[in-house]
């Protein structure tokens, strides 16, 4: 597959987890894995939460691009 011409889009995804950044992250792959064929890559954008009434983290927020493969 490297050395091979190839062409990506990119897609722009939210992930949101009360387990932390990386909960918030896998939940946006998993979820996009399941519709989108040949996911390859992905960069992280922003990182946000929303705060609790105690004041603490109640959940993350991650926004990503997803590259995935087009079809030959």
């Amino acid at each position: 597959m490297y050395g091979k011409e190839r062409i990506y889009k990119k897609l722009e995804i939210i992930g949101v987890s009360s387990k932390g950044i990386e909960g918030a992250i896998q939940t946006a792959l998993d979820k996009a894995r399941s519709s989108i064929d040949k996911l390859s890559w992905f960069e992280v954008q922003e990182v946000r939460g929303h705060i609790g009434e105690d004041g603490k983290v109640a959940e993350y927020q991650v926004v990503l691009k997803v590259a995935f493969q087009i079809k030959e």
